[in-house]
């Protein structure tokens, strides 16, 4: 039997970053694995708890606690149908346990700040698929933790954006 493993997953709701959720339920989670899905709202977010937690981000919030409505408006999150149906299966079949995790900043240095936070065992996020140019540009999330991250990180490849 294999080590339970701290599995984290990048989450914005966008369809790359549930398309990176599903691919770690179907590839990567074990029995007994703990799945921290990370949230990082942006610097100027302004919600209730954001003041409480600024500095260390939310605590470890539960599955059942993540599914309330009241808990996505504090902290300014979506509520996902199809987010939730995949963590309560997980949960349920693959008896992994899930919480979640809320950040304020820069996505591309709280991702890499969690994996030391949460002392995580990997790391899935997943990508824009955006083409060499528009990186440049706009700089890549992905790219960024997988070269500064002290542990292995998937990238989930999302449909190319077509140039407009």
């Amino acid at each position: 039997m294999s080590k339970a493993r701290t599995v984290g997953v990048g989450m914005d709701y966008s369809p790359n970053s549930k398309a990176a959720l599903r691919w770690a339920a179907d590839n990567l989670i074990d029995s007994g694995d703990l799945i921290i899905l990370i949230h990082v709202q942006p610097p100027n977010a302004d919600h209730t708890r954001k003041q409480l937690f600024e500095d260390t981000g939310s605590p470890l919030v539960p599955l059942e606690e993540f599914r309330e409505i009241n808990f996505s408006k504090q902290y300014g999150l979506t509520s996902d149908p199809e987010v939730l149906d995949i963590l309560d299966t997980l949960s349920r079949t693959k008896g992994a346990k899930v919480v979640a995790k809320v950040y304020w900043g820069d996505p591309r240095e709280k991702l890499c700040d969690a994996v030391e936070d949460l002392k995580l065992d990997t790391l899935v996020v997943g990508s824009r698929g955006l083409g060499a140019l528009k990186r440049v540009l706009l700089g890549s999330v992905s790219n960024h933790v997988v070269t500064n991250s002290s542990c292995p990180v998937t990238v989930v490849k999302g449909n190319p954006v077509s140039a407009k």
